[in-house]
């Protein structure tokens, strides 16, 4: 193989992907995201410029990775002229620093300036390269997990070409197809998409857009995306995203790799794409074999979910027997032309030839009887976190640089760093330890998000015999919560990332919320919507309507200070607000915009209690909050999380509602006889009678109560879990349908009083689930002719109450938000909040003021819902506290503050796996949020 141009670099290979840009003609070869391209031909002529500007001596070239034309066209003319990169995280400032002090390249790349015109300057250090460079060398890489570090991964021109057509072949590339940039360039896992996708002559959407953001989903649309990247947390976030419902006609594969995904969750999205058309290739590599060693043939993903498949073309794996493991398990060794050369610590290193020839990938794994390998664990003590290598031990080393005292060690999604609370806390004073800093550091250390830093401040570290520190215990100890020094403190600018990770954190009772979070991921409900809606709205103004699904980092404003202008409206405001917050130089307006559902409950328990004092008589509006359950039900339940964590999800939110009210009726009962335990236990609408209509006063209670029960024993089969997933519309227009046996009487159960009989009103709940799934202007014209098809006649000469209830539920489905003004928003986001328990407790509020105004007597029962609803919050909040206090009581044996677990009691689990940090580029705006 010659170099791009004959006599440039003479005797200096080049990659042929590289080279043979102009070979796929005039193909589109990349597309921005404001929807420019380019074609091969022209990738190639600018290839060939910048290959001509690197000039004629052979030279180490660093560069800053971005998903932009600009570092594309620098990093091929490199390969293709024969110069070895150095390729560094783009917008990293201390990494490209630490990269180039360690290696002092010949050649700086630098990013656009900002305001300027868009092209990358080419600095040139000197004209002949201060390194001796072996021949084979293409590519510098940090190696997983060790950004900035001065160990990098050499690897050849060969591993690249071989690893891409690897990659090409089992994917099944075709020029036809449009990979989206989701991953970042620097990162072996999104150089590779790079790779295989030019090789073949496919197309590239560059983007930085994350798949969080609307604006991705559009540009997919728009560009006709074939295909994307995804790291597991790339998965979480497409499950809060609502990416199972999204109409992507043109998708043909997903891609994930970067660390372990949990089985269930491999099982349910190969079972998605199985139902939509696409394939989901799951993967394994390392940076030292270029990028892949493994995947999963897309049709065994759903059987065997848990493994990593086979080696990719022109590799093989073995495996070498460890002591203390069982026959069959040990040390995955991989062998093939995508393996390194070797690492490089130091300049002088750059002049090496091959040192290694298979690698060692430090994974225990087994072959399966199915001929496919699974990985079971990690040998050495080197942790994999979210598909980063981190070496707690470095990590060690760097804090105690900084006078911090530590012992780190890994779980399988966190890094956990352990300092005693009396000593080594790196500050002059011998206090107690600033937790946070220590948080900031490790994170930046690891090149890790502070969120899935555990530090833990103990009285003392927990021992071995040996006297060396017990780092299972200490990834033990981690499961429990973390120590309360550990907590933010100080108080933040309003609407800054860290005001409202504490609005969160206050608000859900999760003392581990960071800026990755989102409403949704961190268990939000419809209970619990309003109230932080309301929150929110306090500090940031007008919310985007999925601010829900949103990252807390995506709704914050940047931090007041010297570059943030203080608006007119109290407080900073920038690029980072959401939709329709304040900006520098405006004030936050005035119209604000709320959700439909939120009017709805808020006018409805209003008609309500209305109703029965009564201030007037319109009925209709329990019905109405009947398809608002079934409706919320849908958007906050079924995800597309795993199966049981939606269970999970769901049995919290019935408890929510079923303890409050077992409750304050229990309490009616005792102290009044009203009632009779039937109603205390919501057992009522179940074994009571007519005769006393008094006892059915709850009736919509014990319905809502009943529906989600039933619904959460329906999903529980999976394959009724299975069949909601695959025809998420098609599922509760079928319950719709069953409801509908009920509503006319085809049994012939002459009901009395069926308008109250759960059996009767299931149809309005599964009809409000519908009218969450129809996303389409058919799917919602065929949602529509059910309430005006079946409601009629359900409330024989009750037109008003008909009407009512057909109105709100055609609302539900076409209009998602209506105009409103600030103060409006803050009543009937109480309102609806609060109406649950104004529901529950207006029956006996009322009539203790049966001699007062009839609107006062309306006002107190709204009143004191409001109070009775913040007093069961707050009541609510503290039993999960009150849960962990007594799963970590058993633990406190022994010597208190020893920081010793007692043996068999060790557990390596966590409450709740945090977000995953993936490597992500800098955020592009959406113009759609502005």
């Amino acid at each position: 193989m010659t170099p791009l141009h004959p006599g440039l670099l003479p005797g200096t290979a080049s990659v042929p992907f590289a080279r043979d840009l102009a070979c796929h003609g005039d193909r589109t070869a990349l597309v921005t995201g404001d929807g420019r391209t380019l074609s091969y031909r022209q990738l190639a002529a600018r290839v060939e410029a910048v290959a001509r500007r690197l000039g004629p001596q052979r030279r180490l070239l660093l560069l800053p990775g971005a998903n932009d034309p600009g570092a594309l066209t620098v990093y091929l003319a490199a390969l293709a002229a024969g110069h070895p990169v150095l390729l560094v995280p783009g917008g990293t400032s201390g990494a490209v620093r630490a990269l180039a002090d360690a290696y002092d390249p010949d050649i700086v790349v630098h990013p656009p300036a900002a305001g300027g015109d868009g092209a990358w300057e080419i600095e040139e250090l000197r004209p002949v390269s201060a390194h001796s460079l072996h021949p084979e060398l293409a590519l510098l890489l940090s190696t997983s997990g060790t950004t900035g570090s001065p160990k990098l991964v050499r690897l050849s021109r060969e591993n690249l070409q071989s690893n891409a057509e690897a990659i090409a072949g089992y994917l099944g590339i075709r020029d036809t197809d449009r990979a989206a940039t989701t991953l970042p360039m620097h990162y072996c896992y999104g150089l590779s998409v790079l790779h295989s996708h030019l090789l073949r002559g496919a197309a590239l959407v560059l983007t930085s857009l994350s798949v969080a953001d609307r604006c991705f989903w559009d540009l997919c649309r728009e560009q006709r995306v074939t295909t994307f990247a995804g790291v597991p947390y790339t998965f979480e976030l497409l499950d809060r995203a609502g990416f199972p419902g999204m109409e992507l006609p043109h998708l043909r594969y997903l891609t994930q790799a970067g660390g372990r995904m949990a089985p269930e969750r491999v099982a349910a999205y190969a079972d998605l794409g199985r139902r939509r058309g696409w394939d989901l290739y799951v993967m394994y590599g390392q940076t030292e074999a270029t990028a892949r060693m493994a995947y999963l043939p897309p049709d065994l993903a759903a059987e065997h979910p848990e493994t990593i498949g086979i080696p990719v073309p022109g590799g093989s794996f073995r495996i070498e027997p460890v002591a203390g493991e069982e026959p069959g398990t040990g040390e995955l060794v991989f062998s093939g032309p995508n393996v390194m050369l070797g690492y490089a610590e130091r300049p002088a290193d750059l002049a090496l030839g091959r040192t290694v020839h298979e690698l060692r990938t430090g994974d225990l794994a087994r072959r399966t009887a199915d001929g496919l390998y699974q990985v079971v664990g990690r040998r050495a003590r080197f942790a994999k976190i979210f598909g980063l290598r981190i070496d707690p031990g470095r990590i060690e080393t760097a804090l105690a640089a900084r006078g911090i005292t530590a012992h780190c060690t890994g779980t399988e999604d966190a890094l956990v760093v352990a300092v005693t609370t009396d000593t080594g806390t790196g500050t002059d004073t011998g206090a107690a330890p600033d937790t946070d800093r220590i948080r900031r550091l490790a994170a930046a250390e690891a090149g890790l998000p502070a969120r899935v830093v555990r530090v833990l401040a103990l009285p003392g570290i927990p021992r071995l015999a040996s006297g060396k520190p017990d780092y299972r215990a200490l990834a033990a100890l981690a499961a429990g919560p973390e120590s309360p020094a550990a907590a933010p403190s100080g108080t933040a600018p309003s609407g800054t990332a860290g005001e409202l990770c504490r609005q969160y954190a206050l608000m859900l009772d999760r003392p581990d919320v960071t800026e990755n979070d989102s409403f949704i991921g961190l268990g939000g409900d419809s209970l619990s919507y309003v109230e932080m809606s309301l929150r929110l709205e306090a500090v940031l103004g007008r919310l985007p309507a999925d601010w829900h699904t949103l990252p807390i980092r995506d709704l914050a404003r940047p931090p007041a200070g010297p570059d943030t202008a203080s608006d007119g409206a109290g407080g900073p405001a920038g690029a980072g607000s959401p939709a329709g917050s304040a900006r520098p130089g405006r004030r936050r307006p005035r119209l604000h915009t709320m959700e439909t559902g939120v009017l709805l409950r808020a006018a409805a328990i209003v008609l309500i209690v209305g109703s029965h004092i009564p201030v007037f008589f319109l009925q209709g509006g329990a019905h109405v909050l009947l398809g608002v359950a079934g409706y919320n039900f849908a958007r906050f339940h079924l995800t597309a999380a795993p199966r049981r964590e939606r269970l999970r999800h769901a049995r919290r939110s019935i408890a929510r509602i079923a303890l409050p009210s077992m409750a304050w009726i229990g309490g009616v009962v005792l102290v009044t006889g009203a009632y009779d335990p039937f109603n205390a236990l919501l057992l009522n609408s179940a074994f009571g009678s007519m005769e006393l209509r008094t006892r059915w006063h709850y009736w919509f209670v014990e319905t809502l109560v009943y529906f989600l029960v039933a619904i959460v024993l329906l999903l529980a089969v999976p394959l009724l879990d299975r069949w909601e997933r695959r025809f998420p519309l098609a599922f509760p227009l079928a319950l719709v349908a069953l409801g509908l046996i009920t509503r006319f009487d085809l049994p012939g159960l002459r009901l009395e009083a069926p308008h109250l009989r759960p059996v009767v009103v299931f149809w309005l709940f599964a009809l409000g689930w519908a009218a969450a799934r129809a996303v389409t202007v058919r799917q919602r014209l065929l949602v529509s002719a059910v309430p005006l098809a079946t409601v009629p006649g359900f409330f024989p000469g009750q037109t008003g109450r008909q009407l009512t209830v057909i109105g709100g539920l055609l609302l539900l489905i076409w209009i998602s938000r209506v105009p409103s003004l600030g103060p409006v928003n803050r009543l009937a986001g109480l309102l609806a909040g609060s109406s649950l328990y104004i529901y529950l407790t207006h029956w006996q509020v009322f009539r203790l003021l049966q001699d007062a105004p009839d609107v006062l007597a309306l006002a107190a029962c709204l009143a004191f819902g409001i109070g009775y609803a913040a007093l069961v919050t707050r009541v609510m909040r503290r039993l999960p506290r009150l849960r962990r206090a007594l799963r970590r009581a058993p633990r406190r044996r022994g010597t208190p503050g020893a920081g010793v677990i007692p043996a068999g009691r060790r557990s390596h689990g966590t409450d709740r796996p945090p977000d995953h940090g993936c490597p992500r580029p800098g955020r592009t705006e959406c113009p759609a949020a502005r």
